[in-house]
């Protein structure tokens, strides 16, 4: 199923909100058994109008959380069009026999779709990517309230502390975050205020930094050449010093000393000598396989 294969109400520039929380309104909730059938003929025959009442009924639902997310400066109406692309995810994975309702599962959906349009769309450079970065996004404005915090006004070294330990990230993390969520976004579209060039934008002054296309090209190359000759030289490795070296150096969150030592059955300094000694062989197989192949120079 796709967005195309659902016609939905949407919101118009002269409609507004509350016509629109009106129109979904005309949707009728399922009963439980009348919801399985639906799904179920989805499920099985890949039945679009069953797919188009299952996702109607649930519009409601999604209206209720994209209004969560209001305190982005987003408009309501993008975010509600978010939440139902989530919804029609949803209505496209959800299996009936699992025995639970569809709103239970969808409410994943539509807020990990809102969420990820909320990062795509805010004008901020890299807010975070890992999963404790996007806990702090979406849930600073909350404990700032909570905290009843003044907008604008900046945290004391006590509450950026509180919110460091609840969040599990560093009071560095809370204090960078904090001032970009306070900071005034501006139009690139905004006319220039005086002067002889008042007719243009700011965007018609900004200069064109990024790499050509030759430049994107040939990095594109290196970086998959790169990339080669880690996986190769990963192959040198046996299963755990593998599995230790990913863990410690090449995902977003490494695992710590203590935590492998559990998993592995072995002491945190073994941990550490097994991460140094696989780094080295890796270094080394890529260093080698590097300069017979020409991607760097000989020393």
């Amino acid at each position: 199923m796709t967005s195309r294969s659902l016609t939905l109400p949407a919101l118009s520039a002269d409609g507004g909100l509350t016509r629109y929380l009106s129109e979904i309104r005309r949707f009728p909730m399922l009963e439980p058994n009348e919801e399985f059938m639906l799904a179920k003929s989805w499920q099985e025959r890949g039945d679009v109008e069953a797919a188009h009442k299952l996702v109607t009924s649930h519009l409601r639902l999604v209206a209720k959380i994209a209004m969560g997310y209001r305190g982005y400066g987003l408009p309501v109406g993008e975010l509600i069009a978010e939440g139902n692309i989530g919804m029609m995810q949803a209505v496209k994975r959800f299996d009936p026999d699992k025995g639970f309702r569809l709103s239970t599962y969808a409410m994943w959906w539509i807020r990990a779709s809102i969420q990820e349009y909320i990062l795509r769309s805010w004008s901020l450079v890299k807010i975070g990517t890992t999963a404790a970065q996007k806990k702090l996004f979406f849930n600073l404005r909350r404990i700032r309230g909570q905290m009843k915090a003044i907008d604008g006004g900046q945290l004391t070294p006590e509450q950026v502390e509180k919110i460091a330990t609840q969040l599990d990230v560093s009071r560095e993390e809370v204090i960078s975050m904090d001032r970009r969520l306070a900071a005034p976004d501006s139009s690139l579209n905004a006319p220039l205020r005086g002067g002889e060039e008042s007719d243009g934008q700011w965007q018609d002054w900004l200069v064109d930094e990024t790499p050509s296309q030759e430049t994107r090209m040939a990095e594109g190359q290196e970086f998959q050449a790169r990339n080669s000759l880690l996986q190769q030289a990963m192959g040198n490795l046996n299963e755990r010093e593998r599995e230790i070296l990913i863990q410690r150096r090449l995902v977003d969150e490494p695992a710590t000393l203590e935590e492998l030592s559990a998993r592995f059955n072995i002491s945190r300094e073994r941990v550490r000598q097994i991460e140094v000694r696989a780094f080295e062989k890796v270094q080394k197989a890529v260093r080698e396989a590097a300069l017979r192949d020409g991607i760097v120079a000989a020393e």
